[in-house]
């Protein structure tokens, strides 16, 4: 039995030529109205400056220079990214962020804030509890929320502090991938090098 080829409609300027509303036109005014009530969105500032090629880096040079990222900004990122694509885990983290300016903002927090931050990247109700729990150990045991001293430690101490942390296994600890092999391509591996 053969199959017809489906047919592809011809390119076209607009998403849905068929409809005869929105127009691109619509679709603009609409967006250029939101913008003017609500602004643009901060978090996506160093996209837009990328996109339109006014700025290779992502600081703002009209604005006051970015603050690098902490170390527990980028655990936390971390612990966002698994199980997620990378540009997911972004937008979770700078919706956590948006939410919450401070880490002891989470911490205090006891509804579900934090899982509604983060619901975009997938196990929010796993990762926040996680979040949660690293950044209460943290302060328990530093006084306050910073990661900061890891810089100063050799590679093994950094290992055996992030050890600590539910969710923070050797490979976020290395920040090295691992390959993981599926059991079936493993079982055909291992009857190859029967023969």
């Amino acid at each position: 039995m053969t199959r017809k080829p489906k047919r592809k409609p011809p390119p076209s300027p607009e998403p849905y030529p068929d409809h005869p509303s929105p127009s691109p036109a619509q679709c603009l005014a609409v967006r250029d109205a939101l913008l003017a009530f609500h602004g643009f969105p901060e978090e996506f500032a160093p996209f837009r400056r990328l996109r339109l090629g006014l700025d290779s880096s992502p600081e703002d040079k009209d604005g006051p220079p970015s603050t690098p990222p902490t170390v527990l900004d980028g655990l936390v990122t971390t612990l966002l990214s698994q199980n997620t694509t990378d540009a997911i885990s972004r937008r979770a983290f700078a919706a956590l962020k948006s939410a919450f300016p401070t880490w002891d903002q989470v911490v205090d927090e006891e509804g579900k804030r934090l899982e509604d931050a983060i619901r975009c990247g997938g196990l929010a109700a796993t990762k926040a509890a996680r979040i949660r729990a690293m950044l209460r150990g943290v302060r328990e045991r530093r006084g306050n929320i910073c990661l900061e001293y890891l810089r100063d430690l050799s590679v093994d101490e950094v290992k055996t502090e992030l050890s600590r942390f539910k969710g923070i296994g050797p490979k976020t600890e290395a920040r090295k991938p691992h390959v993981q092999i599926p059991l079936a391509p493993y079982q055909v591996i291992v009857a190859l090098k029967k023969r």
